[in-house]
């Protein structure tokens, strides 16, 4: 009988541990461990009956080539999971996430040039090709080895437990729907593409119900609305701006003492302010579902929600006051590229980066500080002679990653064309060197938002005599390995002239920047109806608060 060469037991040995890696692949950060290595893959027993079938020369590559894509698209989704799991802390849903690959292109581009944003999506494609390749190898390798009789019964025996395995994790899925991720001890790969099975469907049974309750509004057609604001109101996201600024120490120890100072100059200034907390829909990224989830009045926490929102017809917060006589518009300086959506939101005017008229260099990613954001909103838009007042959504970006450079805030009369921020803005070191050291990171992202805090309140101390009604919010909490926190509580402030928001007296919000330990937290999609309700002479039928408006 001749030996088998010690190269082929290698190449056995590297073939078996390629695969053995693929079907045990994690597809979230929680099971990346060194204990997963010894997990075992149900699929190996299956695997082993199916390689007499590979290694036939008739039907063999058909079933190779099955098996190779199959578990191809498995390994990218596992790792498509991964990555929005530690970005927003939840899975990968093929319905809604798809145009997600174009934006997170678009900040690629945004952060480190278009040529190393193209030359790393070839990498990734490449990566792929070779990775399918290196399966199609493996599986051949194995193709290769004959199988005794008694290894056979064995693989056919633990074929049939593993099917029985299987099921029954097929059954845990359905019962305990959604599984965050594959439990350890045990790893079932095809169940990732089960799971998404179940993801979709639930998916589009979940936009025909939310179509049906977007059709169900109380305000649709209301008249009355919005008639006791007698001033421009401006609805102003912070990037980024999470409740990790009032309850972790490594940035409450700086942006405590700031809002303090600045509840104090406020109200030194005749300015009234209350805050709470919202649930922000997302966390880590994607703010227009936090925008869309605010304006709806909807919980909006998906792209296959947003899309459903948008055709729904559903009344926005803008389309009402509209409707109510306001001037209603959006500054979006990260707007770049054309924004078909702003048609369905209920903005008569849409402010992208281009008409901003900042002429200054980018801050990476971030097209221009927060500062010359607000100095446009009131040049281009309050600071015109109209009859009819202004109703904003202002989306602040200075505190967007990648966090550098960070820009300061200079005289307001200086700012100009914005080329004041060039030095500032070409200052420092680059992203990708940043973004080496985790508390490196943290550190710009703590000072970003300590910018655009200042940025904030600096405007509102600048329009005192003759304040807007100003809602100050977060959009959602840095990424979790950022914020070091992982509520998706994000801070929100009303600040305006006392008489008006005496108005608001039946929220329960707490006076001042900082809310009490037991302030309500609302969801954001409260928002909508608690603003159309106090500040309207004919409210509509629903609930002041909703039942989740109280307590941690």
């Amino acid at each position: 009988m001749t030996r088998t060469p010690w190269r082929r037991y290698g190449a056995l040995a590297v073939s078996a541990a390629f695969l053995h890696l693929v079907l045990i692949q994690p597809n979230h950060p929680a099971a990346m461990t060194w204990a997963a290595l010894g997990a075992f893959a149900l699929e190996w027993p299956l695997l082993l009956l199916a390689l007499p079938v590979i290694g036939d020369r008739r039907a063999g590559r058909v079933v190779r080539a099955v098996l190779t894509l199959t578990l191809t698209v498995i390994v990218v989704l596992k790792a498509a999971d991964f990555g929005m799991f530690t970005a927003f802390t939840r899975g990968f849903n093929p319905v809604g996430d798809m145009p997600l690959i174009a934006a997170a292109f678009r900040l690629t581009w945004g952060s480190i040039g278009l040529l190393p944003a193209i030359a790393a999506v070839i990498g990734l494609i490449a990566l792929v090709v070779a990775f399918a390749t290196c399966l199609w190898w493996a599986m051949g390798v194995w193709a290769r080895l004959p199988l005794p009789r008694p290894v056979q019964l064995v693989a056919g025996t633990a074929a049939i437990a593993s099917l029985g395995l299987a099921v029954a994790d097929v059954g845990s899925i359905m019962a305990r729907w959604p599984v965050p991720f594959n439990a350890p001890g045990t790893a079932f790969t095809a169940r990732v593409g089960l799971e998404r099975a179940f993801l979709v469907r639930d998916t589009l049974s979940d936009l025909r119900a939310f179509n049906d309750l977007a059709r169900a509004d109380p305000f649709a057609m209301r008249g009355g609305l919005l008639d006791r604001i007698d001033r421009d109101v401006l609805v102003v996201f912070v990037e980024s701006y999470g409740r990790t600024s009032m309850d972790t120490p490594f940035y409450a120890t700086e942006h405590r003492p700031l809002l303090e100072s600045a509840t104090r100059d406020l109200q030194d200034a005749g300015l009234a302010v209350q805050s709470a907390y919202l649930t922000s829909p997302t966390r880590g990224g994607q703010s227009w579902l936090a925008h869309a989830t605010f304006a709806n009045g909807m919980r909006v926490d998906g792209q296959a929600r947003y899309q459903a929102a948008l055709a729904s017809g559903r009344e926005t917060l803008f389309h009402i006051a509209a409707r109510s006589g306001f001037h209603t518009a959006a500054v979006m300086p990260a707007i770049t590229l054309d924004w078909p959506e702003a048609a369905f939101m209920g903005f008569e005017t849409v402010l992208p980066a281009a008409d901003l008229g900042y002429r200054g260099q980018p801050f990476n990613w971030v097209t221009m500080p927060d500062q010359f954001t607000l100095a446009a909103l009131d040049r281009l838009l309050r600071d015109t002679h109209s009859d009819r007042r202004l109703f904003a959504q202002v989306a602040l970006i200075s505190s967007h990653a990648p966090w550098v450079p960070i820009p300061r805030l200079v005289p307001w009369d200086e700012l100009g064309d914005g080329t004041i921020f060039d030095d500032m803005a070409l200052s420092g070191d680059r992203p990708e060197v940043v973004w080496r050291d985790h508390d490196r990171v943290r550190d710009q992202y703590r000072q970003s938002i300590t910018y655009a805090l200042e940025t904030v309140f600096a405007y509102a101390m600048r329009h005192a005599d003759n304040p807007p009604l100003m809602i100050v919010l977060g959009d959602h909490q840095a990424a979790g390995f950022i914020a070091l926190d992982e509520r998706p509580d994000v801070p929100v402030h009303v600040i305006g002239p006392p008489d008006l928001l005496t108005q608001l007296a039946d929220w329960g919000w707490t006076p001042g920047l900082i809310p009490a330990d037991d302030a309500p937290v609302l969801p954001m999609e409260a928002m909508r109806d608690l603003l159309l309700n106090s500040f309207s002479t004919q409210p509509g039928t629903g609930a002041s608060l909703p039942p989740a408006a109280n307590g941690g």
